[in-house]
């Protein structure tokens, strides 16, 4: 079980010494004019990480309102580009020089200056274009373009396989879908085991079981709304949530996490509700 006190300012310490924001909005497939807004709304609401993804088509407008958002009025503490941690991701894993190059253009494309952690976004290819790949990454990493490398929806055999490649870098995260409902305790436990920092993507179940009986009434009896609980059930199991939302209110109101703690028999009610 992890910490008590959790905030928009907690951070989770990474394999390569360096730490990220331990909560992430996350913007899948929200549109370009929809991305400016909730990363602006973000930023002010007090997020300092934004997860994009190649796939999603919006790592520039994710850049844009990140920079925009430095240069206002509303950067009343006088953050700076270091203060802000942007994720993106390979959209398919390729032979060496493609891939390399995607991530390049990512870096250009996003206006930020460098990535501070790029994940492989799937396993798929197989082990040749995988391999190839995380090597890309390395190579990006050593360059100065990507701070921390890691990888998205690896099982626990494609882990295997790139630690058993003797990689000059190891993952430092892994991304994959993990809430009440989807526990997938193999894979997260070995993560946690290898010193692999899990991100949690729809902590929220993609709204689909926030009328959850068990849900309903654990929000009650903490105060709270469904969508708190799930991200505060997230952060109590040591992962890093990426709750995402387009909603300004939402996107203030998920994150208000601080003022309750999920009892022990509770999170394992809610770890009981794995379908």
């Amino acid at each position: 079980m992890a910490q008590a006190s959790f905030s928009l300012g907690s951070r989770v310490k990474l394999s390569n010494g360096l730490s990220m924001p331990q909560i992430h909005l996350g913007v899948y497939m929200a549109s370009g004019r929809e991305t400016l807004r909730a990363v602006q709304w973000a930023l002010e609401a007090g997020y300092r990480a934004i997860d994009s993804a190649q796939m999603y088509d919006n790592e520039k407008q994710t850049g844009t309102a990140i920079n925009a958002f430095l240069t206002s009025d509303a950067n009343a503490e006088g953050l700076t580009r270091e203060d802000i941690h942007f994720t993106t991701k390979l959209a398919r894993n390729s032979e060496y020089e493609k891939a390399r190059k995607s991530i390049t253009m990512s870096a250009k494309k996003s206006g930020l200056g460098y990535i501070d952690l790029f994940l492989l976004h799937s396993p798929y290819g197989g082990k040749e274009v995988r391999l190839a790949s995380w090597r890309a990454v390395e190579d990006a990493i050593e360059a100065g373009e990507v701070k921390t490398g890691g990888v998205s929806n690896y099982g626990v055999k494609h882990l295997k396989e790139l630690m058993a490649s003797k990689p000059r870098i190891l993952p430092a995260v892994n991304q994959i879908e993990v809430h009440p409902f989807n526990t997938r305790t193999e894979i997260t436990s070995f993560c946690q085991e290898n010193n692999i920092v899990v991100e949690a993507y729809a902590p929220l179940v993609r709204a689909l079981r926030m009328k959850h009986p068990t849900i309903v009434s654990l929000a009650e009896k903490y105060s709270c709304t469904p969508a708190q609980l799930l991200v505060r059930w997230s952060l109590q199991h040591g992962y890093v949530p990426l709750p995402k939302s387009v909603n300004k209110e939402r996107i203030v109101s998920n994150v208000e996490i601080g003022g309750f703690e999920i009892a022990k028999e509770d999170m394992s009610k809610m770890d009981g509700l794995d379908e």
